[in-house]
């Protein structure tokens, strides 16, 4: 089943300490953005890939896309000062309007098998988000003084990516500018519409290259993934 993939690429790489994009940060001398990206141009049900940049970037990342030969980008839109600002301009600039995938340009790790499960899922019941189970104890805490502890059993860690039938997140990402409301992701945004949002579980090793760490954990990542080739 085929869809749209819509990565918000206009960080600026505060945690990672970079003093630049950490996208473009490299994992095996390929920049992050680049791994993110493999996957979705490689993906033969992937029709199209939208970026949001920032303006002063577009330069080099439309250099960075001849260099490297990815394909599949339709638009490069401009970014906003937040990811959610970034993502309603990327999907104004979406011309086919079915199923849409937000991911972190900064996860070059998710797995096919997870993706098309998310467009399914999305595609069957309008919402889908890939996470995976809480596997530590979960306490919360007020001014460090430890209320309760919560059931992990029903504890699930967001991560991306997003599905979404396009009329669904294009009518939330209108509602949430209109009521200046800003969400930390865009399931919350289709959640304020009263919309089920489905888990897809996901695995352990798509993270978010966040920080000088997860650069490590990338590493050992790509070279796990060698091994089993």
């Amino acid at each position: 089943m085929i869809y749209t993939v819509l990565l918000p690429a206009a960080g600026s790489g505060k945690r990672m300490g970079a003093g630049q994009n950490k996208l473009f940060l490299e994992l095996r001398n390929v920049p992050i953005l680049i791994h993110t990206l493999r996957v979705f141009d490689r993906d033969p049900n992937c029709e199209q890939i939208v970026l949001a940049v920032k303006k002063e970037e577009k330069v080099l990342i439309e250099r960075l896309l001849k260099e490297y030969r990815v394909t599949k980008v339709s638009a490069i839109a401009e970014g906003g000062e937040e990811r959610q600002h970034s993502v309603y301009a990327g999907l104004k600039a979406i011309t086919t309007k079915g199923i849409v995938l937000v991911h972190d340009a900064a996860r070059p790790f998710i797995h096919q098998v997870v993706i098309q499960q998310l467009v399914q899922a999305a595609h069957t019941s309008g919402a889908a988000v890939a996470a995976v189970r809480a596997k530590d104890t979960m306490k919360k805490a007020v001014n460090g003084i430890i209320q309760e502890t919560i059931d992990r059993e029903s504890l699930w860690i967001i991560q991306t990516p997003q599905a979404f039938q396009y009329t669904i997140l294009e009518k939330a990402e209108r509602l949430a500018e209109v009521e200046n409301f800003l969400g930390t992701d865009e399931a919350m945004l289709v959640e304020r519409l009263g919309e089920r949002v489905h888990i897809v579980e996901s695995t352990y090793d798509n993270v978010k290259m966040t920080t000088r760490e997860d650069l490590l954990y990338g590493e050992a990542i790509l070279n796990k993934r060698e091994q089993e080739e």
